[in-house]
């Protein structure tokens, strides 16, 4: 499986950035797509993930601000990030992964910066 990401860049607080991520190669129709982050210094998280299904799961730091949704026909999940604050700055990567427990595989990363 292959993950290609886009959407990072440089946005002020307040701002708004979507991210996409479109996953190639041997694809399960039911599947578990999402964003994780990594900030400098500090461990990847968990942004948002959502099934094939439509089920959804959201860290609590970004609840009401970020909408994660997929095109299952594209095979491709979006993060839509929304009043961004300087902390949400990190390297957001997509994920892939067969369930909501097994090994995921990983897009390259794309830059979040949340500046004025």
């Amino acid at each position: 499986v292959q993950l290609q990401a886009s959407g990072g860049g440089l946005v002020q607080p307040g701002g708004s950035l979507r991210l996409s991520c479109a996953a190639s190669g041997s694809i399960f129709s039911n599947n578990v797509m999402g964003w994780y982050r990594q900030a400098p210094g500090k461990q990847r998280e968990s942004v948002a993930r959502i099934s094939s299904g439509g089920t959804i799961n959201y860290a609590d730091f970004v609840k009401g601000r970020f909408t994660v949704s997929r095109d299952n026909a594209k095979n491709t999940v979006y993060l839509q990030m929304n009043s961004l604050l300087p902390e949400d700055t990190a390297v957001y990567y997509c994920s892939y992964s067969k369930t909501w427990y097994s090994d995921r595989y990983w897009g390259q990363g794309t830059l979040v910066t949340v500046s004025s």
